[in-house]
């Protein structure tokens, strides 16, 4: 009897190797801060970040800013999402394409942190300009991938639905969407590591809490231990997000290799 390969993405070997990565990078981490190769206080131990984080979380400061943050970077990417709707539109139709791929090409060498102060000066240092700077980020890395998935699915497919008589709508539902479903699924789960970076030059243009806004604050008073603990966040985060995307992506693109 032959045994049940596991799904892509799921494999209990894949977990040995990244535990044996995150040891490797804690004994790393530790030997360089107890060698005296950085000045003393400029690199804390894993324990004393760790110390740092359990203090944050107890005082309740690591709960605000944490929920803080997910609302501002939840939102933007949920607005910024929509760029795939353009990326499905411009791969399919080269003349809108024509018309729309030289103006992103033209915004997406800008960055969000560069248009900070407008943002601010156009809508204050409320929470309108920081979800705006996230999904402007969000949209022109959502609209690549999709756009680029979307002109990659062959026009014969299409063609063959077309001359079996498929109207619009099944040709897009059943040819175009599954075949470009991979790569919205990529575009997806950049898009969200992107509202994390976005994230922190938006919190960086005025804010009362927020992850970037503490460490822009420990930053000044060089709580380097303080800073260690919100990056270390910051990345778990990003992790946490992916993961639950790829889940996603295999219960509903399993056809895909992600």
């Amino acid at each position: 009897m032959h045994a049940t390969p596991s799904p892509p993405g799921r494999s209990p070997g894949r977990l040995g190797p990244a535990l044996a990565a995150a040891g490797a990078v804690l004994a790393l981490w530790s030997l360089l801060a107890w060698s005296g190769a950085v000045a003393p206080g400029l690199l804390p131990t894993p324990g004393e970040t760790a110390a740092a984080l359990a203090d944050s979380a107890r005082s309740g400061i690591l709960a605000a800013d944490l929920g803080a943050s997910l609302a501002r970077a939840g939102q933007g990417f949920a607005l910024g999402a929509l760029g795939s709707a353009l990326g499905f539109a411009t791969g399919y139709l080269p003349r809108l394409s024509a018309a729309v791929t030289p103006v992103i090409s033209f915004l997406r060498p800008i960055p969000a942190i560069a248009l900070v102060p407008l943002a601010t000066a156009w809508f204050g240092i409320g929470e309108t300009a920081k979800r705006l700077l996230i999904a402007y980020a969000v949209l022109l890395a959502v609209w690549l991938y999709v756009h680029d998935g979307v002109s990659r699915v062959p026009a014969s497919h299409l063609r063959a639905a077309r001359s079996l008589g498929a109207p619009l709508h099944r040709r897009f539902t059943e040819v175009l969407l599954p075949a470009a479903a991979p790569a919205l699924l990529a575009a997806l789960r950049y898009g969200a590591s992107v509202a994390l970076l976005a994230l922190v030059a938006a919190e960086l243009g005025g804010a009362d809490r927020g992850l970037a806004y503490r460490l822009q604050v420990d930053g000044q008073f060089l709580r380097v231990d303080r800073m260690f603990a919100g990056l270390l966040v910051l990345g778990l985060l990003g992790v946490a997000v992916d993961l639950v995307l790829a889940a996603v992506g295999r219960r509903f693109v399993h056809w895909s290799a992600s």
